[in-house]
């Protein structure tokens, strides 16, 4: 009898783990939709003021637009778990369903223990959807609006980076800003397909009109003779976009975990500052507990708010709270990109601040009670 009721009770728990992680993950989705979708009308307003440029148009507006979206689930997905769990718990204490499972013997160990089952469903939604769809989608809708409105084709590889324009490939190795380059290849191509010219620069810097070239080496190749002259500078005339290159080099928060440690070696091998780098990669792999961070958050304001709170308010307190780490978190990195942090510091150091915290409330509500 006393096993029967073991498993009884065991039986219930579980079910009861599965009903509050199902809850938790079903608001956390909820939330995460709406606040995709003001974001994405906030963007498509936006967007409209480059339509016309180029090719640019209301379909490739569009087709932009569902590329970035998994970028942006990646990067909403924890303020929505905050929003999403202090309304679904909240809607558990006010229908006196937390009450019950306290009175039934369930401890608020085990109902946090629930909660985090479900983070852990969203966290690992999180790293599939920020390792293997956001970095090739948001690329691809760089590359989509490149190609639209100025006819450049860009990719990336471990040997630099390489733009199509028209009949010439560029190969860059470094890029120090979004507006300085260095070690530049510069290829010319004839209309059947053979080698006209081939260009080296140490360095390029675009003026606002156009680029400027210094120490170049210039290799011609003729039907019966190849032919080779140097310059200290020229001017170079060409539609390649700073902005094209920013969307690769300022935000590499953009590519996957491994993409971002083999560009780190790469710079690491070529001499080349990779603190940006190296603050993304650890980003990577630190970023996504957030979420459990913020499931854990809504904890104390459920067990302690009164149940005559609302959901509108719920919504207001965790949009407040979710806005304001994103914001910290944002300026915190930055800050360790200006005094040069610890780039692990740098971007825990936020998310730890605030499990500190909830980790303080959840030890004083059990030391009140």
């Amino acid at each position: 009898m006393d096993q029967a009721s073991a498993w009884g009770e065991t039986a219930m728990m579980t079910i009861l783990d599965r009903y509050i992680a199902k809850e938790v993950i079903f608001g956390s989705l909820v939330a995460v939709t709406v606040l995709l979708s003001l974001l994405t009308f906030f963007t498509f307003a936006d967007e409209l003021g480059d339509m016309g440029k180029g090719n640019y148009g209301m379909k490739e507006i569009a087709k932009y637009l569902a590329l970035t979206i998994p970028r942006s689930f990646y990067e909403l997905l924890p303020t929505a778990s905050l929003v999403g769990s202090l309304v679904t718990l909240g809607g558990l204490a006010n229908n006196r369903e937390l009450v019950a499972m306290k009175a039934s013997g369930v401890s608020e160990k085990r109902i946090i223990g629930a909660v985090l089952i479900g983070g852990l469903a969203l966290l690992m939604t999180a790293i599939s959807v920020g390792e293997l769809i956001a970095p090739p989608a948001e690329r691809n809708a760089q590359n989509l609006k490149s190609l639209a409105q100025n006819n450049q084709v860009t990719s990336r590889s471990k040997y630099g980076f390489w733009v199509r324009d028209g009949d010439t490939f560029i190969n860059i190795r470094k890029i120090q800003e979004h507006q300085s380059l260095g070690d530049i290849s510069i290829y010319n191509v004839t209309d059947e397909r053979k080698l006209d010219r081939a260009t080296h620069a140490e360095k390029a810097v675009h003026d606002g009109n156009q680029w400027k070239l210094d120490q170049l080496r210039i290799t011609h190749f003729d039907t019966e003779q190849i032919t080779a002259e140097t310059n200290e500078a020229a001017d170079w005339t060409s539609v390649l976009a700073p902005d094209l290159l920013n969307a690769f080099v300022i935000r590499p928060e953009n590519l996957s975990a491994w993409e971002l440690y083999s560009y780190m070696q790469y710079l690491n091998e070529n001499g080349q500052a990779s603190l940006i780098v190296e603050q993304a990669f650890w980003g990577r792999l630190i970023n996504p507990f957030s979420t459990l961070v913020m499931l854990l958050m809504a904890v104390p304001f459920v067990l302690n708010i009164r149940r005559e709170v609302g959901m509108g308010q719920r919504i207001v307190l965790g949009s407040i709270i979710g806005l304001g780490f994103y914001l910290f978190d944002k300026m915190f990195a930055h800050l360790g990109l200006v005094y040069e942090f610890n780039p692990i510091f740098a971007v825990s150091f936020p998310s730890v601040l605030a499990l500190s915290g909830v980790v303080f409330v959840l030890w004083r509500i059990k030391k009140t009670n």
